[in-house]
């Protein structure tokens, strides 16, 4: 179990090479702030955010396979290996990958295993994904959502700033700095929920905790940290990616991207719905792009190999989830 619950954090921090990294992206490539000042500030607001705002999302995960609490390590180790590792290939390459799509992969394919009557499939409950379709759903739909957000923040900022002199410098990078933050903070309480929601399901198969609801304090410590010590470690090959290869945003487009993801995320906590970060912001950048008609100065090369790594996330994961369980079958008998 403990191997298990070292692996979700080791999760955590893998999601943190690419979505922690999402919420300084714009402050660091624009140069607004030194990326060890900017990773300070993520560090603080990714552990508040599970804190004060993540346990709706951690309980919509925890909900996504339903298994005997005899087969709960194998499934959910062999999900979370399969999330880390294809976390690891695409940050090699410096693809923005949803972690989000990774650990659901994972979790159905190890779930399928035991059964299609393991996997919860769910749907909605209100306006709360319930199981993996619920899930499904709100990570095709937050993109969608993140590039609106994107395109109106920016034309809006544009509109505002249109006969702003120089001294409007300093009032948008200050902005930044607040977008920003309010971005990692919605980053902690969607992302760091998700491994929380799985180290909750751990500890409950063994007995460690009587429901949900009780999930200790350090659980959503650790998941906050392990975010940012994945960034401090390798998440600047995604900051560049989504600061610079994209299209090189400036600060006010910045102050867009950055605003209406967290926005976006913070809406989606509010209500259960576990998105990607990743792909929330990297559709905001689009759509700062397409909002001041730059579409022109997009590489849409690069958003193509961001696209076809989100489509491949899911059933690679699953597949790697299928080939690991015999493996924890062995470690977890």
């Amino acid at each position: 179990m403990w191997l298990a619950v070292a692996v979700a954090v080791a999760f955590a921090m893998t999601n943190g090479l690419h979505d922690a990294a999402n919420a300084i992206a714009a402050l660091v490539a624009t140069r607004c702030a030194t990326p060890a000042a900017a990773l300070a500030l993520a560090t603080v607001f990714n552990v508040l955010g599970p804190l004060l705002l993540g346990a709706a999302v951690a309980e919509t995960v925890a909900g996504i396979v339903q298994v005997a609490p005899a087969d709960a390590v194998a499934v959910l180790g062999a999900a979370l290996s399969s999330a880390v590792l294809w976390n690891v290939a695409t940050w090699r390459f410096g693809l923005p990958s949803s972690s989000g799509h990774a650990l659901v992969g994972g979790l159905v394919g190890a779930g399928l295993l035991q059964g299609a009557g393991s996997v919860n499939w769910g749907g909605f409950e209100g306006v709360r994904p319930v199981g993996v379709i619920g899930v499904l759903v709100a990570l095709a739909i937050s993109p969608l959502l993140g590039l609106l957000a994107g395109a109106v923040a920016d034309s809006a900022g544009r509109r505002a700033t249109r006969r702003a002199t120089i001294r409007v410098r300093a009032p948008i990078r200050g902005g930044l700095w607040f977008t920003s933050a309010a971005l990692a903070f919605a980053h902690g309480a969607n992302d760091a929920a998700k491994s929380v929601g799985i180290i909750a399901s751990l500890l409950l198969a063994a007995g460690r905790i009587p429901d949900l609801a009780a999930t200790p304090m350090w659980a959503r410590v650790v998941a906050a940290l392990a975010l940012t010590l994945g960034t401090a470690l390798g998440g600047w090959r995604i900051v560049n990616t989504i600061g610079r290869r994209i299209f090189r945003i400036r600060a006010l487009d910045g102050v867009a991207s950055s605003g209406g993801s967290a926005l976006v995320i913070l809406g989606a906590s509010a209500v259960g719905a576990p998105v990607s970060t990743t792909q929330v912001v990297a559709s905001s950048v689009v759509g700062t792009g397409v909002g001041h008609r730059r579409v022109h100065r997009i590489r849409w090369r690069v958003v193509y190999s961001i696209g076809l790594a989100w489509l491949l996330t899911l059933p690679a994961s699953a597949l790697g989830a299928v080939a690991l369980t015999p493996v924890w079958r062995w470690i977890a008998p």
